[in-house]
């Protein structure tokens, strides 16, 4: 893995066990969860037509893939400074030695001129989520803050991403992607010259950093509002929980399950019959209450 997705540190959040099972066991997951999956992706296309069309561009290497993402951001950068509003922003950059991306739902200004961040939650039943899964999403769009603020106060290197993505920045451009450059007013010819021009835009862009964070949260059925959360952003708390998540990552602790409070995470679980952690924690209470009877 060259990277991780801030969903996955989400995941992290939730249970790490299950993570590791999504990654290495996905068939498992129940198909009436990706029929779910798919309805909620529905909305969030329907919300992002909204704003911009959807065009589709044929890439034929990594670098093209990477180069449609700093496009997209060159082409976002002119309607935020604009006082517009914006949707699917790509974030990245290094935190703690791990490369880290995520994908910010919605960008736009508040009634008091402030740049705000909103990322859409989809639920299938029309109940708000529990304390549980909502500091997971707290954490979600604080690391997203954390890395927009980065990348607009000249954090982001292209050299760094280079290295850390093993991507090659002399890869000649497919034709596709310069042909959709030239659409957007670029004339580019390597991953290189749109890395570089991406760094310098969204460091001389005088775009502000985010001043508020908002969850808002629907449901699948009909669309309709359930609620909306207003995140307080810690930024020294974040950086710590997103520390210990990542030591994972580096080799420097093992994978954790839930705690036994959270063992009702394993009753919605599609991993439950076959993950170990939970036998072990079972087992370990059952020799407890044995020891304890024949004290």
């Amino acid at each position: 893995m060259r990277y991780l997705s801030v969903t996955d540190i989400c995941s992290q959040v939730w249970c790490e066990q299950q993570m590791i099972y999504k990654m290495e066991q996905p068939l498992l997951i129940e198909p009436e969860k990706t029929a779910a999956m798919s309805e909620g992706s529905s909305i969030h296309l329907a919300r992002e037509l909204e704003v911009h069309d959807v065009v589709s561009v044929t890439t034929q290497t990594r670098e093209d893939r990477w180069a449609i993402k700093c496009l997209n951001i060159l082409a976002m950068i002119p309607v935020l400074q604009g006082g517009g509003r914006v949707r699917e922003f790509p974030v990245f950059r290094e935190l703690d030695g791990v490369y880290v991306v995520g994908v910010i739902d919605e960008l736009g200004y508040s009634s008091k001129g402030e740049l705000e961040l909103r990322e859409l939650k989809t639920r299938a039943t029309p109940t708000l989520p529990g304390s549980a899964q909502r500091r997971s999403h707290e954490i979600q769009v604080s690391i997203y803050k954390i890395l927009f603020d980065g990348m607009v106060s000249g954090v982001l290197q292209a050299d760094v991403l280079i290295q850390h993505l093993k991507l090659r920045p002399e890869q000649e451009l497919g034709p596709q992607v310069k042909e959709h450059a030239m659409k957007c007013g670029l004339t580019v010819s390597t991953f290189r010259d749109v890395m570089e021009l991406t760094c310098l835009n969204l460091t001389y862009s005088d775009l502000p950093m985010i001043d508020s964070l908002k969850l808002e949260y629907c449901f699948q059925g009909d669309g309709s509002l359930l609620g909306c959360d207003e995140v307080t952003f810690q930024k020294e708390k974040v950086l710590d929980q997103v520390t210990f998540y990542l030591s994972y990552w580096k080799g420097l602790r093992d994978f954790q399950g839930v705690d036994i409070e959270d063992a009702w995470k394993c009753r919605m679980c599609d991993y439950s019959s076959i993950c170990e952690w939970r036998a072990q924690k079972t087992k370990n209470i059952a020799f407890r209450t044995f020891n304890k009877r024949f004290k």
